[in-house]
């Protein structure tokens, strides 16, 4: 079954071939990130990625890696605004805002953002109201608990079903709610309060998620891949990884290394 296209204000995105989510990590603690974009050189960043081939690039005030604590939305806000507005209006590809907050998310909105990435799965009935008010796409995310304690209390059970359950659920919820249906793309939180295992598990079962909505993953330096891939070095593994996220069926993946990623996937014949 063809995956239905995402519609955003400038067109739609469709999945005639994998998409590519780079990541743009504006915090002091990121995991993943040697480099610490900040002022003029995150901007620079974001026309880098666009450049290399980026379909959406997602912007993130506020670090969600295990055992991470909460920071403010007006801190949040004060990280990311201004790469924001003044790369959005110069790009031709949509700028995701990577927040739990609708506080966050509105102010991004506003300074040009086109899209909503939130992690928390709009917990928050609010961003589910912006989203649907906003008429944006919402990447909706299953999250085993919070940033600060899911790794020390994992899920029980299939992964894979439990995240199928969360699904069906919030995507009547995102309808009920008014966000359009070719605006919701769903994230299984790869590396989100699983275990190495269920992360492995969800990745070979991904079509199962993707019957009416586009699938994002995101497994980009996640603390899992050197036990999926114990022979590569991180970033090796997570270019690695992406691509067997495609072949099992994900329409976008969220990456750090937006060059190195498509290069890798230019020969491979995905359905």
């Amino acid at each position: 079954m063809t995956t239905p296209s995402t519609e955003w204000r400038r067109g739609l995105i469709s999945y005639d071939r994998p998409r590519i989510m780079g990541v743009l990590n504006l915090t002091p603690d990121s995991f993943s990130d040697t480099i610490r974009y900040s002022g003029k050189a995150a901007v620079d960043r974001v026309f880098e990625m666009e450049d290399e081939g980026a379909d959406i690039i997602d912007i993130g005030g506020e670090s969600t890696r295990p055992g991470s604590l909460p920071v403010s939305p007006e801190e949040e806000i004060a990280r990311i605004i201004d790469v924001i507005r003044i790369a959005a209006p110069s790009v031709n590809v949509p700028i995701s805002v990577d927040t739990m907050h609708p506080e966050t998310a509105e102010a991004a909105l506003n300074a040009g953002a086109e899209m909503i990435n939130d992690v928390s799965g709009i917990r928050d009935e609010r961003m589910a109201d912006l989203a649907a008010s906003a008429g944006v796409p919402v990447v909706i995310m299953h999250m085993h608990g919070v940033p600060k304690t899911m790794q020390a209390s994992t899920m029980s059970g299939d992964a894979v079903s439990r995240i199928s359950e969360f699904f069906d659920a919030v995507c009547a919820y995102a309808e009920l709610k008014g966000i359009k249906r070719n605006r919701i793309i769903l994230d299984p939180g790869i590396g989100f309060g699983k275990t190495f295992q269920q992360n492995t598990e969800i990745i070979k079962g991904l079509r199962t998620f993707g019957r009416k909505f586009p699938i994002l993953t995101g497994t980009s330096m996640k603390s899992f891949l050197p036990y999926a891939y114990p022979d590569l070095p991180r970033p090796d593994a997570s270019i690695l990884s992406a691509a067997e996220c495609i072949r099992n069926g994900a329409n976008i993946v969220r990456v750090h290394d937006v060059k190195r990623t498509l290069d890798a996937l230019k020969d491979e014949k995905f359905e």
